[in-house]
């Protein structure tokens, strides 16, 4: 069980490293063709896209990175807690 409980974090892990490499490279616009971007944008998307249909921008900002790493956080939690007993 312990290596699944392993599996499972380290999953929720690359998706906050994806988000976290998203939200730099919207900063510094690397050629969105490089293979590597184009892979992170979609790893990122599979949860920074629904979210985006629901939270509005903030002062003109984009706050759902900030909102997927909280609740991303909070679901790994919950899973591991169950997963542990």
């Amino acid at each position: 069980m312990s290596l699944f409980v392993q599996a499972v974090q380290m999953l929720f892990g690359l998706l906050q490293i994806a988000i976290l490499l998203d939200v730099l490279f919207s900063w510094v616009r690397p050629d969105p063709y490089n293979p590597f971007v184009r892979l992170v944008a979609q790893i990122a998307g599979i949860v920074l896209n629904p979210l985006r249909r629901v939270v509005p921008p903030f002062s003109g900002l984009d706050i759902t990175p900030i909102i997927a790493m909280i609740l991303l956080q909070i679901i790994e939690s919950i899973i591991v807690q169950v997963l542990r007993g």
